[in-house]
């Protein structure tokens, strides 16, 4: 018998999320002025080279506001603090001694990372952080090419690939790649991470209602100021901030990837930018990946396996796990889907509307 992966309770189990939600007090008519009506504050905001939208429920303009952001201080925390690009991240730390020596890093730090070890585990290795350390032997500018590069070469890139060469210390909470050029990059799930926590710091702050979009990661909690449910769109490849779909959702992450922006073309053939860590070789066969889940880091991870996997490995993959569903569009245009997964079409009319605003998919 096929063996089912809790996979959103074994995901929670390894990480800790504090959600405290806000109280609310009754008013007397007699002594205190009628409360105001909640309404939606959304703010935007450029956070981890990517677009992020916040919404905010709230009656009180100074709470809304001041926890938007506290939302956005919270997602650039989590950037300089994990970040490859910046020169003081604990993530550059540990690839400057790559090879030489473990690093000591932050608890928060070690558990991500940790983490994203066990999806690699799970996905066997669909999913790996030391990415970083392939060499770049492709261009994704959306031309023809007139071929990939040897075979040889290719093998060769991903050389210094290879997650099982991550040695954690839980004793001195300390990381060591254990090969020089080594790189890692969690740019696979920092976004969702970096959205996560936001909506944690929101809703300590009383907020009971909120979407926030990082550029294509969803997380939505609550309802919107009129009740209802958050409607979160999901792209159409071949119409650009058009929508394909929507769901009507809450208390739920909505994460969409797409390949249709960075590729190249090889004989009319289609290599989109997100690498297979065991071939070297591009993903081939989906435009798009949406995945609908509890946690919305989980679910960043979660796109670039069924990606790498491919439509039939991938759903089947997503197929095993609890509490996860996905919808993909493929490269000759089918919609495919998990087996519960539920999503609505849209006739394909520009500017539909949808509350998590449309924005080019994540890289």
């Amino acid at each position: 018998m096929r063996r089912v992966v809790d996979f959103c309770r074994v995901w929670a189990g390894l990480t800790s999320l504090l959600l405290v939600l806000g109280l609310s007090y009754p008013v007397l008519a007699q002594t205190r002025p009628a409360a105001s009506r909640p309404r939606n504050y959304m703010r935007a905001a450029h956070l981890m080279g990517s677009h992020f939208t916040f919404t905010a429920v709230a009656s009180d303009d100074s709470l809304g506001w001041r926890a938007e952001r506290a939302g956005i201080r919270e997602a650039q925390r989590i950037d300089r603090l994990c970040s490859y690009w910046d020169s003081t991240s604990q993530i550059t730390q540990i690839n400057r001694n790559a090879g030489r020596q473990p690093v000591v890093v932050d608890q928060e730090v070690y558990d991500l990372i940790k983490r994203t070890l066990r999806l690699s585990a799970l996905s066997d290795g669909a999913f790996d952080i030391t990415f970083a350390g392939g060499e770049k032997i492709y261009q994704f500018d959306r031309q023809e090419h007139a071929a990939l590069p040897a075979p040889d070469v290719i093998r060769a890139s991903v050389a210094r690939i290879d997650y099982r060469k991550i040695l954690l210390d839980p004793a001195a909470h300390s990381v060591l790649l254990q090969d020089p050029g080594m790189r890692l990059n969690l740019a696979g799930i920092l976004q969702g991470y970096g959205v996560r926590r936001a909506q944690a710091v929101m809703r300590q702050l009383g907020i009971q209602g909120g979407l926030i979009n990082g550029s294509g990661d969803v997380s939505c909690w609550g309802r919107q100021a009129d009740g209802s449910l958050w409607r979160v769109a999901i792209g159409d490849p071949q119409r650009p901030r058009a929508a394909a779909a929507w769901l009507d959702v809450t208390d739920v992450a909505v994460v969409t990837a797409g390949n249709y922006e960075q590729y190249f073309t090889v004989g009319g053939k289609r290599y989109g930018h997100i690498i297979d860590p065991h071939t070297g070789l591009p993903s081939t066969g989906l435009q798009s990946v949406t995945i609908i889940c509890p946690d919305v880091e989980l679910a960043d991870g979660l796109d670039e396996v069924v990606f790498v996997k491919g439509a039939e490995a991938g759903l089947a993959f997503i197929n095993k796990l609890q509490g996860v569903d996905c919808t993909l569009i493929t490269d000759d245009g089918r919609t495919l889907t998990s087996r519960g997964m539920a999503v609505k079409y849209l006739s394909h009319q520009p500017g539909a509307a949808a509350v998590a605003p449309l924005s080019p998919p994540k890289p």
